[in-house]
């Protein structure tokens, strides 16, 4: 059996416009699901701490930190509930 290293494989797979596609959409949401986490942990406030602060649902917070797509509009919340500013670039 023939065994492929990871990165190697993902290289070959990204060469795929469809498969680039999906993978950079999921990274974007998985990236930005990372960086609530790590902020909200930074601020030491639980979900439903945050929840309160933004006056959003702690089901929300919890959709967001799993990567699910959430508003511009609530994300802005959540960052001026952090004392953060929401930052959003296209490259």
């Amino acid at each position: 059996m023939t065994s492929i290293k990871f990165n190697d494989y993902l290289n070959d797979a990204l060469k795929d416009p469809s498969f680039k596609a999906a993978y950079d959409g999921e990274y974007t949401k998985l990236a930005s699901a990372a960086a609530l986490m790590k902020a909200r942990e930074s601020a030491g406030l639980t979900q439903q701490q945050l929840a309160d602060k933004a006056s959003v649902p702690q089901s929300t917070v919890a959709r967001i930190e799993s990567g699910a797509n959430t508003s511009f509009d609530t994300l802005s919340k959540i960052a001026a509930a952090l004392g953060k500013r929401l930052n959003v670039s296209i490259s």
